[in-house]
């Protein structure tokens, strides 16, 4: 949640934040602000309810100058959007503006204790007590320190340093000081910040993306590590173990990557990057000769693997489905137990978890905070945890014991596409992997190695039903309620698609087994409520076509998603998507297309923001 930016350099520090903002703003989009330190000293500021473009308007006709600012666009936790909840906050008498991404759990009780002592709020947030603990901070510092004999970079982060030590919860923080107008502090405490290294400047943001085109040299900080920065400088300390050597890395991210194109939305260039994605994803991870799947950053031995007896998969969202669509081809392929669990339950939980059992957390941005509170919990109990995720250098590639990359590309939509196809496909890698390790013979490894080889063209196949998807949307659009129905691969589908519709085009769907909807959802059934039956030729084909009937017998509309020549359900369905016909493990990867084409097309129709919904994030970094 929230995205934050940050510039210390040559360069007029505006330019690069509106663009930082810009490029962070699948993050929140509540309000968005910057502040500035200003060519006569002073901290500037401009904030705007709304998006980074009246942000942007704003500051056309009252810009702020200056070499060093910070910036914030908001995902509202405490306070909603408004002028005085925008970021940056001020501390003290404006001797300190911050930024902040994260909760602070004792906010209440600080703000008390400060308001005590003089201090005055002016928003609702969480965040401000963190401005005025840093002034408050550096006040007593300055005091103890009436020589002068402590360096600004140094007294600026012990300031920030003390400051936190009072602190419970999540941050990522930015922070300018009136009195040192050139440098920035940064500070993470589970919320991710990159700093980008430059030829005189560096550069902060929550992730990579507002790097790509500045800079190719990069440093992830880590937890508990807070950071100086000015033109030519950057230094690292740990809050308890002092200054430490920072590891300076590539930067694997190209800007156009980031752009647009042609595409009128991130979401609908991210659907059709799916052939290229997955083509990425797998990339040297089959070995042929042994036909098996390999991967470089388990960190576990054959032996350690060969002692598995359970695999656990937890995630939250999308990532949860793809947990799904892996419990059915883990077990089918590898014939494992795999038991799959909400991560925001599995946290609270506390079930029995066998010993040889290995756990694995998926997560796309590898900063939700749920899932790495359940992964850290799995860790704590002793269980080897690996992380699933596509953001290298995330909170969960570092705390993990090892991982699996997407290497998806960077996904700036927040209703996932590319990353959930490429989740599942890790799912059906590491089934081969780990069927390979047990009873699964060489021609039967080979065989699934050639079927998920071909996933790039059959993917394109699924795509080229765009046309019909959009007519559909067209007819339906208007709708209020879908069901979602699917049997055994594609159950989890059915899931993943009414996810997709309700995310981005606020209609309510549900998603179900099949067989499930007379157990309760028939009664919904009526002619204004479609039935998205997903039913691609396979053992229980006949058993879905039984409950199609069933809904079309009480005059439900029926839009299905079936393989190409299939007469049965176009003799049947009001509406058919079709798919290229596949055998069941791969059917996940081409059924779910179709399904987001049409939440796409739909919430267009119905003139929603399809990349930025109301009220969702892409980063979900608050619990």
């Amino acid at each position: 949640m929230c995205g934050i930016v940050g510039y210390v350099g040559y360069r007029d520090a505006l330019d690069f934040l509106l663009e930082g903002l810009r490029r962070l703003e699948y993050r929140g989009y509540d309000s968005a602000g910057v502040a500035t330190v200003t060519d006569d000293g002073e901290l500037g500021v401009s904030k705007s309810v709304g998006r980074i473009a009246a942000l942007n308007d704003q500051l056309a006709t009252w810009p702020l100058s200056g070499n060093l600012g910070i910036g914030h666009t908001r995902w509202a936790t405490h306070g909603p959007p408004s002028q005085e909840n925008s970021h940056p906050h001020f501390g003290g008498d404006r001797e300190i503006a911050i930024v902040h991404n994260g909760v602070i759990e004792n906010y209440l009780a600080l703000k008390e204790e400060l308001e005590v002592e003089g201090y005055r709020f002016r928003s609702e947030t969480d965040s401000e007590v963190i401005a005025h603990l840093i002034a408050r901070s550096l006040n007593r510092l300055t005091v103890c320190d009436d020589n002068g004999t402590i360096e600004p970079g140094e007294l600026a982060a012990e300031a920030v340093r003390v400051a936190l030590a009072s602190l419970h919860g999540t941050l990522g923080l930015a922070v300018l000081f009136r009195r040192f107008p050139g440098l920035l502090v940064a500070a993470r405490r589970g919320s991710p910040l990159v700093i980008g290294v430059g030829r005189n400047e560096h550069i902060l943001a929550s992730d990579a993306s507002p790097l790509a085109g500045y800079t190719d040299r990069i440093v992830y900080l880590a937890d508990h590590q807070i950071a100086v920065l000015t033109a030519n400088e950057l230094n690292v300390t740990h809050r308890e173990t002092g200054p430490i050597r920072h590891h300076v890395q590539t930067l694997q991210l190209d800007a156009r990557q980031v752009e647009l194109g042609p595409y009128p939305h991130y979401m609908l260039k991210e659907i059709c990057e799916q052939p290229q994605s997955l083509a990425d994803t797998m990339r040297g991870r089959f070995h042929s000769e042994d036909a098996t799947s390999v991967f470089g950053g388990l960190n576990l031995s054959p032996q350690q693997l060969r002692g598995i007896d359970r695999i656990l998969l937890t995630g939250c969202g999308t990532s949860w489905h793809a947990a799904l669509v892996g419990e059915y081809l883990i077990e089918e392929m590898a014939r494992l137990p795999v038991q799959v669990e909400y991560a925001s339950e599995l946290r609270y939980r506390n079930p029995p978890v066998e010993r040889g059992t290995l756990v694995f957390a998926l997560t796309q941005s590898g900063e939700t905070a749920d899932t790495l509170a359940a992964m850290r919990e799995m860790k704590r109990k002793g269980h080897p945890t690996l992380a699933i995720c596509n953001v290298v250098g995330s909170t969960a590639a570092q705390e993990s014991d090892g991982g699996i990359y997407l290497h998806a590309g960077p996904e700036v939509g927040v209703a996932s596409t590319k990353a959930y196809t490429s989740q599942c496909l890790v799912m059906a890698l590491l089934g081969l992997y780990f069927g390979r390790m047990h009873h699964l013979g060489y021609d039967a490894g080979r065989r699934y190695i050639d079927g998920l080889q071909r996933l790039p063209e059959l993917v394109e196949e699924s795509l080229e039903c765009r046309v019909e998807a959009q007519r559909i949307a067209e007819k339906y659009a208007d709708c209020r309620n879908f069901l979602y129905l699917g049997r055994q691969h594609n159950f989890p589908t059915a899931l993943e698609g009414a996810l997709k519709l309700k995310e981005i085009s606020y209609i309510h769907a549900e998603g179900y087994p099949a067989a499930e909807m007379k157990h309760g959802p028939i009664a919904l059934v009526d002619e204004n409520t479609p039935s998205v039956f997903i039913m691609p030729p396979g053992f229980i084909y006949d058993k879905v076509l039984s409950n199609v009937q069933e809904v079309k017998a009480r005059g439900g509309p029926v839009i299905a998603i079936a393989a190409e020549g299939d007469r049965r359900v176009a003799d049947l369905a009001n509406d058919v998507l079709y798919t290229p016909a596949v055998p069941e493990y791969l059917q996940p990867f081409t059924t779910i297309l179709p399904l987001q084409l049409l939440a796409y097309y739909t919430a267009v129709l119905r003139g929603c923001d399809v990349d930025r919904p109301r009220n969702l994030a892409k980063s979900v970094t608050v619990e």
